[in-house]
């Protein structure tokens, strides 16, 4: 009898770590778009995927030759 002395305020610190965790998310807008990273996935080509360098220089190739000169 004597645990739930401590089980008891143990369990409303959790409860009350879970329910700041919530608001802080919604604060945040982690709930913002629930179905945007479902749907990212079915996407080819990420912007993100692609090196920093064809990023910048989209008409050059890796070897940062342009297009129109390859053979």
């Amino acid at each position: 009898m004597s645990i739930l002395y401590l089980l008891i305020p143990l369990s409303l610190i959790l409860l009350g770590l879970a329910v700041w965790a919530f608001f802080w998310a919604v604060k945040h807008d982690q709930f913002e778009d629930l179905e945007g990273p479902a749907y990212r996935i079915l996407f080819d080509e990420d912007e993100n995927d692609r090196p920093k360098d064809d990023r910048q220089n989209p008409g050059r190739d890796a070897a940062g030759d342009d297009e129109t000169r390859r053979t």
